[in-house]
């Protein structure tokens, strides 16, 4: 297992990050909106006070930046250590993403790099897959091709041209919800507030410092601008002009969003969810609606077809849900007119409709593309909600993780005790019961028409909640519920927790009592904290791997195919570029099957089963992990192998109950029983490396049993002999 251990010796005084915040009166900076200039507002007043508030926005941005590359420095010593270990350091799947930049860099032309992406047999064995269409690492194909234009290749070097950028995309992230806060508050103090609040709570808000390949830290930029553009968008006295650009840019950061994450369609369907809310309760025109719909399609059609037409997308619950809003939404065109009575009726009868022809649509969009990629998500969610088998592997596989659990108490702590949590709370609060007011008002207004109806929208919207504050509102309702019911989740939501509690205390009561308040504390709460995390020097320290790395790296043929856990296949394909049989990218129904017959190496099987596997899946090599076969970080039940043994029907290890319906197994543990070097194992398997946390055994080739002259042994039987 990898240890991050303290640095011997130290670096000197660390620099300041910068000048303390200075306090300022909200009343000398309201409503002057990031846009006013576009609206003709040139006065110099104006011009200046804008200037000012977007240089602090990309100062902020810069600030969180380098904030984020110091921890990262500091927490690895990553400049200092070897090229392996910095490898290494690229945990699970960020590895395998990693991976493929560095494959890109190692091509001899852009042309055959990207040719090996889309006719790969590397990444599982016996298998030649299309990467570009099954990963989303777009990104990682356009870095490397940057990489290899700019004539930069003589002091930067590639790791640190991928990491940097990943880091300032943090920056892009910051600004986008300082622009969000400023364009909801009229001041650009709110946006300054919200990005000290995200820095301040680095630890809940994002985690890029050390999963900087991980898919959500190259995309959730995108997704904050485009909230921004949307926020922007439905703000009232836009040109035709300015509403065009929001939506070219609304299409463009969807675009980016969707391209370098593969979980986007869930997250649109959470945004579109909203969308039909807001439309529901009459917030927003039908212009509105249909043009927020229509870039989420455009941009989801266009990944279809970079990603060479993949079905997991056109088989989507955002595509079949949007599908049927919009054909349901025309086919009642007097949805929104009659008595309330009459018009709660019908939104009532709408909305399962729209529910009903969805799931028609859904089931029929899978049936006929033959879609199982994305069913391990929705047996993790039937699981998660006892709506489905307890016992299935996938499922299990992600309810047993902490990340994949409900949300800990101690984040609502942690929130707290930045001050964010309380302003949050109270403008949700307000603003909730806001919402509810001016909906029950837009339901209760009789219409006789669509002029009626329009005259009707623009005065209710004009009187009561404006329609940008209530699409952030549900925004962070949403998502807020989706964080709490999935830890992971909750990246997308404290970001734009921010930027609401910015737009809270951003009154003119409150703003003067906040930043008193700030003057006379901030310094002593939380100046240390950030001081303390700065000077921290720690280096990465994994002899084990680094050991297991060189060995397969020198003493292994090229070709040669290794089993063994996702995570672990990642950095070997990565520092190594050997083939493997399964990896961490599990949004693919066979390779999840796989996955689940490459762990029987810890369950309680025969020599000759697990032999029979390996062969099968094209093995030459099988990693054993002590911290996978001796596991005690889990609770029983939730350790690797008691999913296996669940899934095999076996009782599980220790004290503790088990299902009536379980048996004892008839084998002992594999990984376990093979270190013994019985003769039933050693007939099949072979011993070649082991330290104190890896153990590697080659498969044998089956010898007949003949009586001529044995044959010329193989290569690999050579090498045998030769270890």
């Amino acid at each position: 297992m990898t240890a991050l251990r303290q640095r011997k010796g130290g670096r000197g005084k660390e620099p300041p990050l910068g000048a303390e915040f200075q306090s300022q009166q909200s009343n000398c900076c309201s409503d002057h909106h990031p846009e006013n200039i576009l609206h003709g507002d040139w006065s110099w007043g104006v011009i200046i006070w804008t200037s000012v508030g977007w240089s602090v926005s990309v100062g902020l941005g810069l600030l969180c930046c380098i904030y984020m590359a110091t921890l990262h420095e500091n927490d690895l010593w990553f400049s200092n250590i070897k090229e392996v270990e910095r490898e290494i350091s690229f945990r699970t799947e960020c590895g395998l993403y990693y991976s493929y930049y560095k494959q890109m860099l190692q091509a001899p032309s852009i042309q055959e790099g990207l040719s090996d992406l889309i006719h790969d047999n590397l990444t599982e064995s016996k298998r030649t897959i299309n990467l570009l269409q099954r990963m989303n690492i777009y990104q990682e194909v356009f870095l490397s091709v940057l990489y290899r234009l700019l004539p930069i290749q003589s002091y930067l070097e590639p790791v640190y041209f991928y990491i940097y950028t990943v880091f300032s995309l943090q920056a892009v992230y910051v600004i986008a919800l300082y622009l969000t806060a400023w364009l909801l508050s009229g001041s650009w103090l709110a946006g300054t507030l919200t990005g000290i609040w995200y820095i301040l709570n680095r630890v809940d808000t994002t985690r890029v410092e050390f999963t900087i390949s991980l898919r959500e830290n190259w995309s959730m930029p995108f997704l904050a601008l485009q909230v921004t553009a949307i926020t922007c968008y439905l703000r009232p006295q836009l040109t035709d002009l300015q509403q065009k650009v929001m939506v070219w840019l609304m299409y463009v950061t969807t675009f980016c969003f969707c391209l370098t994450w593969q979980f986007n369609q869930f997250i649109l369907l959470v945004q579109a969810l909203i969308i039909y809310s807001l439309d529901c309760l009459d917030f927003l025109t039908t212009t509105q609606v249909t043009t927020l719909y229509l870039v989420q399609v455009s941009s989801l059609l266009s990944v279809w077809l970079l990603q060479f037409c993949n079905s997991m997308i056109l088989g989507s619950l955002v595509l079949s849900f949007i599908v049927a809003a919009l054909f349901i939404r025309h086919c009642q065109s007097g949805l929104k007119t009659g008595s309330p009575l009459v018009r709660l009726g019908r939104l009532l009868l709408h909305s399962a409709m729209v529910l009903l022809l969805t799931v028609t649509i859904n089931y029929l969009a899978k049936k006929a593309l033959q879609l199982r990629s994305d069913e391990h998500i929705f047996k993790f969610i039937k699981s998660k909600f006892a709506l489905g088998p307890t016992r299935d592997f996938d499922a299990s596989l992600y309810l047993c993780e902490e990340a994949f659990g409900l949300l800990p108490f101690d984040t609502l702590e942690r929130l707290a005790g930045t001050l964010l949590l309380y302003p949050y709370i109270l403008t949700l609060l307000v603003l909730s019961g806001t919402l509810a007011v001016a909906a029950l008002h837009n339901l209760s207004r009789v219409k006789g028409g669509a002029a009626e109806e329009r005259k009707g929208a623009v005065e209710g919207r004009a009187g009561a909640l404006r329609p940008d504050v209530a699409y952030n509102l549900l925004h962070t309702l949403f998502f807020g519920l989706l964080a709490f019911s999935t830890m992971r989740m909750k990246y997308i939501w404290t970001g734009h927790m921010c930027a609401v509690a910015a737009y809270g205390v951003c009154g003119k009561e409150l703003w003067t009592l906040l930043l008193s308040t700030l003057r006379c504390n901030s310094k002593v709460l939380f100046w240390p904290k950030l001081m303390e995390e700065l000077s921290e020097l720690r280096e990465f320290y994994d002899p084990d791997t680094v050991e297991l790395m060189t060995w397969i790296s020198t003493k292994t043929p090229k070709r040669a195919v290794f089993a063994g856990s996702m995570q672990l296949l990642a950095g070997i394909k990565l520092c190594t570029g050997r083939v493997l049989t399964n990896h961490p990218h599990y949004e693919d129904k066979d390779l999840r099957e796989r996955t689940k017959q490459v762990y029987q190496v810890y369950a309680r099987r025969s020599p000759e089963e697990v032999y029979d596997i390996m062969k099968a899946m094209g093995a030459d090599y099988v990693v054993l992990e002590n911290s996978i076969c001796y596991e005690r970080r889990h609770r029983r039940g939730c350790r690797l192998r008691d999913l296996l043994d669940l899934a095999n029907g076996h009782i599980m290890d220790g004290d503790g109950e088990n299902d009536q319906d379980l048996v004892p197994a008839t084998h002992p543990r594999f990984c376990e029983e093979v270190k013994t070097d019985a003769v039933s194992y050693t007939a099949l398997f072979t011993r070649t490396f082991q330290n104190k946390t890896f153990h590697v055994y080659r498969v044998k080739k089956k010898r007949k049993k003949s009586t001529k002259s044995s044959p010329e042994p193989s290569t690999s039987q050579q090498q045998d002999q030769a270890l």
